[in-house]
């Protein structure tokens, strides 16, 4: 006769069974749950304001991204950013002028990458675009403009220095779609014998240059001299042709010029007082 045991027993196996059955359904579902978010995040990127994203597939380029939210295939697809904002970089250069000094200078170079030709300038140059074309460019540009003048004009005439090499960049950096703002020299610097010569010039010139003020002005007085004296000598000789030059008028004269004091003259070996009035012959009125 059968007591009924066993049926207890199987029933608390089945309860098992199923519980087990549930557990795993859970723990599939929840599995599943996280690798779609994994997937989903993987698949979701952001490209930053200023930024071009460049899209490849298995190393290869496959298309550019722009700034916002975009979708890549995960684990397949790589997003590179590359920077098209003004960029500034700096560069020491070392050039030989045209007159054979060494000029060392500090170049500021503002520049941005054109990101309509992103896609091009990463397969063709890579991200590392700045130290591979930029920094080379600059330095070339700055050797063969400086090659152009003297040391002299180049502090003369930097603005034309500049210039030029503003435009010969663009020029070398154009075919790789890399746009130049601006081309800024921030100093020159030349030799210590060479900055002596210079300061030496500098001197010697405004030496020269203060003789020729003084020279000038030595003319201008000796004209001045020779003007009084050609005034007066003339007019001597209009009075003495005129007759004007009368007693009368050389007496006016004298009196024209007198402070009004009369000179007495002591005689040498003397004590005697001679008044000059009793020489002088002034004409006396009629009462």
């Amino acid at each position: 006769m059968f007591d009924g045991n066993f049926s207890t027993t199987n029933t608390a196996g089945t309860n098992r069974f199923k519980g087990f059955k549930i557990g795993s359904k859970v723990f599939l579902g929840i599995l599943i749950a996280l690798l779609l978010l994994i997937v989903l995040t993987s698949a979701l990127y952001e490209v930053p304001a200023g930024n071009i994203g460049v899209v490849t597939r298995f190393g290869a380029v496959n298309r550019v991204a722009y700034p916002g939210i975009n979708v890549k295939i995960p684990f397949v697809e790589k997003a590179v950013m590359l920077n098209v904002r003004t960029q500034k970089d700096e560069v020491d250069a070392t050039a030989m002028s045209e007159n054979l000094q060494v000029v060392t200078s500090l170049i500021a170079v503002n520049y941005h990458l054109d990101g309509a030709h992103a896609k091009e300038v990463y397969q063709n140059v890579g991200p590392n675009y700045a130290d591979i074309i930029v920094a080379p460019a600059i330095q070339n540009t700055f050797k063969a403009v400086t090659a152009r003048f003297s040391a002299e004009e180049l502090i003369t005439k930097r603005d034309d220095v500049r210039e030029q090499s503003e435009v010969e960049l663009s020029k070398q950096l154009e075919p790789y779609f890399i746009v130049v703002e601006n081309f800024n020299i921030v100093n020159f610097d030349f030799s210590d014998e060479y900055q002596n010569a210079i300061e030496a010039k500098q001197v010697a010139q405004q030496q020269v240059e203060t003789s020729k003020q003084m020279l000038a002005q030595a003319e201008i007085d000796a004209q001045t001299v020779i003007a009084q004296a050609q005034g007066q000598a003339d007019a001597q000789k209009a009075l003495a042709e005129t007759g004007a030059l009368t007693d009368e008028y050389l007496q006016y004269l004298f009196l024209t010029k007198w402070n009004g004091i009369l000179p007495q003259v002591m005689t040498s070996g003397t004590d005697t007082m001679i008044d000059v009035s009793r020489f002088m012959n002034f004409p006396q009125q009629e009462p």
